[in-house]
């Protein structure tokens, strides 16, 4: 089957073009929210979305197969909307889209924003902690969903504008945290606050037992790893989590999976994502390599659990083609583990030797930090 998507305004009918007005007028079936079904005139057969959409759409859109099916969407169907997720269901060739300005364009009409430089993040039923790696100073961004005092206190700096019903007779324009229509769009300007997106982040920010890639190590380890947008890292023995933090950190579309026996170790992980930014980060706790039955990654990082039986193996049999391993090892017996691989395998061996400045009596000396023996290798495509 096929289906035509047809963006739709707060100003529903009145505001629809000519060409979105004859597409709605030619459907036997029309299907969107409730509140969309209200804005369309005539008699035409209405089917509420049910909840939750996603897993029912096959059986639904089945259910009037052979019928001439209209989908509506708020503004633009391709932007944070409805048509994306059936051009994934159905294949480009299946569907059809009549966009409408999106509630993005009209925000930055309304706020003289370029469009083009501001930053868009949609917490529609997402944690709202998605939004601190967006958060840098100076910056513009629009907020989808959430409400205005979650976002104002994820940014306390912030200047935050409310803008409800945009383009429709109920639009307003407001500073206040309270009473926000459902359909708002948050526009926030960032203060001096945020943090920044390169690797190395302080160590003071992870809630840890001393299990920690310490930032100097954590940035050259990062570096090694070469995150790039859409891929997937197993953190193995992951401690605190700070090596798939801060691999999502690089991207909004990078994903991590961290693997950790230690089930306190585990809560703390999910504790630590969610403070800084990443709460999607996925926890998985077991042993390894029994634990790491899961979906090919790009990347593997190996911080725990060199020595034992299987793991470095399991690891680099699933890791992709074109994908890298790195491992850190600070004892004798796990550099002995990598030192093997490296003849193995090739790659990159080396260590890193860290010193930080600390009291010593009434002056300041030099305190080595363990040092660190790294190995990187990349598994050349077939």
């Amino acid at each position: 089957m096929s289906v035509t998507v047809i963006g739709i305004g707060a100003d529903g009918w009145d505001g629809l073009p000519p060409a979105s007005r004859a597409e709605l007028a030619s459907c036997e079936v029309l299907m969107g929210s409730s509140r969309q079904l209200d804005l369309v005139p005539g008699d035409v057969e209405r089917v509420p979305w049910p909840s939750p959409l996603v897993p029912a759409l096959p059986d639904l859109l089945a259910r009037h197969a052979g019928r001439r099916v209209g989908v509506l969407a708020s503004g633009d169907p391709m932007f944070h909307g409805i048509g994306t997720t059936l051009v994934r269901l159905l294949g480009r060739d299946r569907v059809r889209v009549v966009p409408h300005p999106s509630s993005a364009s009209l925000a930055c009409a309304r706020l003289g924003w370029a469009l083009d430089d501001v930053t868009v993040v949609s917490l529609v039923g997402k944690p709202a902690a998605l939004l601190v790696p967006h958060l840098h100073p100076g910056r513009r961004v629009l907020v989808l969903g959430g409400t205005p005092r979650e976002v104002a206190a994820l940014a306390p700096d912030a200047r935050l504008t409310v803008l409800e019903q945009l383009g429709g007779p109920g639009e307003r324009v407001h500073d206040s945290l309270d009473d926000a229509d459902p359909l708002h769009v948050l526009a926030v300007e960032c203060g001096a606050d945020g943090a920044s997106l390169v690797p190395g982040r302080p160590d003071g920010l992870y809630e840890h037992d001393g299990q920690l890639t310490k930032r100097e190590v954590r940035a050259v380890t990062l570096a090694l790893l070469a995150p790039r947008p859409g891929e997937l890292l197993w953190d193995v023995g992951a401690g605190a989590g700070s090596i798939a933090i801060e691999w999502c950190r690089t991207h909004p579309t990078c994903r991590a999976v961290a693997v950790e026996r230690q089930p306190e170790r585990a809560a703390r992980i999910t504790r630590n994502a969610t403070a800084l930014g990443v709460p999607g980060l996925e926890v998985v706790v077991g042993t390894s390599p029994a634990a790491l039955d899961l979906e090919p990654p790009d990347a593997v990082f190996i911080g725990g659990g060199l020595t034992a039986e299987g793991v470095v193996e399991r690891c680099w049999a699933a890791v992709k083609p074109g994908g890298r391993l790195v491992a850190n090892a600070v004892t004798l017996e796990s550099e002995a583990v990598l030192t093997r691989w490296h003849g193995l395998l090739g790659g990159d061996l080396g260590r890193i030797e860290v010193s930080r400045a600390t009291a010593l009596g009434g002056f300041t000396g030099w305190r080595p930090q363990m040092p660190v023996t790294t190995w990187a290798v990349t598994k050349e495509s077939a």
